[in-house]
């Protein structure tokens, strides 16, 4: 085990502009909010954040434009104290950038543009001190599919663990599948990949039972409900979500898998990582600040 474990996180950089309002809006609906604000975002940038806060050293293989959005970015990444030496800043291209909209129960909807994040050169990820103490290689699906390809390749030749976050959720090779050694999806997501309707905890369990036909190991998240895992050499499992009252769901998913690659970068066997990102998840719902 490296002195020093590294979560590396290739994935997308978004510069939410998030709007509070009442409900979320139907189709054809005009809905009036109550005010907006700006938010680091993209799953890339956060879920490097949450690897560095649960005590792995992060870093961050991504794009931003030379703009605006760009560098209340990489200022938002140096305030995470995320390694951002491997953020390219690129001319011709604006950055990646969302909108959310939260209604009063916490829940919310969002619409990405990558922007910067559709220019990931794979080529990069050849460079040698990019994997420098890297125990982690944590992937997501806002970046072009062959980035992805190409960082679980160099992975598996350095022995590096390759977690998938599946999301938003699209068609994947059979190579990439694997070369996935944890796929981490919602109940959505799960079903888009393929399982049956996820509803509670139970069907959470049989979807992941069903997706680890085709992966090493298979986490479903299932909101409140909690979590469920099927792996190698352990009956599958599920694992309750902490009750707390919402303050926003928004980032929690990101939360939970940050924090997951973080834990088994710090050593963590599996499910006790599963109950260390879960409780994190919980805390970042309840808008509560980790210790």
């Amino acid at each position: 085990m490296s002195r020093n474990p590294a979560v590396l996180v290739v994935g997308s950089l978004h510069h939410d502009i998030m709007v509070e309002a009442d409900h979320l809006p139907r189709v054809d609906e005009t809905a009036v909010g109550r005010r907006w604000y700006p938010k680091f975002g993209g799953k890339g940038g956060n879920q490097a954040v949450a690897a560095g806060a649960a005590g792995a050293t992060a870093r961050l293989y991504g794009a931003v434009g030379k703009d605006g959005f760009g560098a209340f970015l990489l200022e938002a990444l140096d305030r995470g104290q995320v390694d951002r030496r491997y953020v390219r800043e690129l001319d011709g291209v604006g950055s990646g950038m969302s909108v959310a909209i939260q209604d009063q129960a916490g829940d919310y909807a969002a619409t990405i543009v990558s922007g910067a994040n559709l220019r990931l050169d794979p080529a990069g990820l050849d460079d040698h001190a990019l994997w420098q103490d890297v125990q982690v290689v944590l992937l997501q699906n806002e970046i072009p599919e062959e980035v992805n390809l190409a960082a679980a390749r160099a992975a598996r030749k350095r022995s590096v663990r390759v977690i998938l976050n599946a999301a938003p959720a699209r068609a994947l090779p059979v190579e990439l599948r694997g070369l996935v050694d944890v796929l981490v999806v919602n109940a959505v997501e799960a079903e888009m990949s393929g399982a049956a309707q996820v509803t509670d905890l139970s069907s959470a369990l049989s979807a992941a039972v069903q997706l680890a036909q085709e992966y090493r190991a298979v986490i479903v998240t299932a909101g409140a409900s909690g979590l469920a895992l099927s792996a190698p050499g352990t009956d599958p499992v599920t694992l309750p979500a902490r009750k707390v009252k919402v303050s926003s769901t928004h980032g929690a998913g990101d939360c939970f898998t940050g924090t997951l690659a973080a834990a088994l970068a710090l050593g963590q066997p599996l499910v006790e990582a599963c109950a260390t990102a879960s409780d994190a998840a919980a805390r970042h719902v309840a808008g509560e600040v980790a210790a």
